[in-house]
């Protein structure tokens, strides 16, 4: 039998041809050499594609951009801790059951200036890169000052409608994280218990995630939100923090030795 290059030698014969190529290239190799170098551009639109979203996620979620675990020092046992619960956190999002298993909770609680916000934003940036989980950062004063706003109907700004708008997304969003509960509040009036007890249960029902950021213990935390909130939050999945370690925020006025009143018998760190 004739092989492949003796045909084609009979055939440029036959066509007048006289310079043959001595190699020929394989249909089959042409083919996968084509289809790999088709995969390899649909890997980079799939990856470019992504990159876009988490871009867009991060861009909707409000989140402080500097909050991550890079940035985030780790000099207390509070914080340490903290960061281990956080990252179990995000590590159970490999777990398609879990994430469809229920809601979840964590509440960080504790003074100011504590990382609080940091760890939180921390754990929301790296869900977001990791699993494109769509977060919502919001502090929960400035919701409520819209929504006491989003009422007045002689208004001729768009206050109200930008409130639905953001209403929808505190219920849609994956992650929402809501800080400064209840801050200066000792109790929140009764239609403001209402209104963010209704919120957690919807989000509840819809499997959706949420991270409340308090400066409240946590008794104080259940009186500010009144019964009928806290009830809410108890049938989530909760995880609680607390943050008791020395403040990282710089001090503004720095206290000077002189100025402690030594004949008043007070002593720095006396326990009262």
């Amino acid at each position: 039998m004739d092989s492949i290059k003796q045909k084609l030698d009979q055939l440029a014969k036959a066509l007048g041809k006289t310079n043959v190529p001595d190699t020929y290239t394989d249909y089959k190799e042409v083919r996968a050499q084509y289809e790999h170098l088709a995969n390899e551009d649909v890997k980079k639109m799939q990856q470019e594609a992504k990159l876009r979203r988490i871009q867009e996620i991060h861009g909707r979620s409000d989140l402080n951009p500097k909050w991550n675990f890079q940035t985030l020092i780790e000099d207390s046992d509070d914080v340490i801790e903290a960061v281990s619960i956080a990252q179990s956190f995000i590590a159970a999002h490999d777990d398609p059951i879990w994430r469809s298993s229920g809601s979840h909770m964590m509440i960080f609680y504790g003074d100011y200036g504590r990382g609080k916000s940091h760890i939180a934003g921390a754990i929301a940036h790296q869900l977001i890169d990791q699993y494109e989980i769509s977060v919502l950062y919001r502090q929960l004063s400035s919701l409520l000052e819209m929504r006491f706003f989003s009422y007045d109907y002689n208004a001729t700004d768009n206050v109200a409608e930008q409130f639905r708008e953001i209403q929808k997304e505190l219920l849609d969003v994956d992650l929402l994280i809501l800080d400064e509960v209840c801050v200066n509040e000792t109790m929140l009036k009764k239609n403001t218990q209402s209104w963010l007890g209704n919120l957690l249960r919807q989000r509840l029902v819809n499997n959706k995630n949420c991270i409340l950021i308090t400066n409240h213990n946590l008794a104080e935390l259940e009186n500010a939100l009144g019964k009928y909130c806290f009830e809410s939050i108890k049938e989530y999945d909760t995880y609680k923090v607390k943050f008791s370690g020395p403040s990282r925020r710089k001090e503004i006025i720095p206290q000077a030795p002189e100025a402690m009143n030594v004949s008043s018998g007070y002593q720095p760190n006396q326990v009262k």
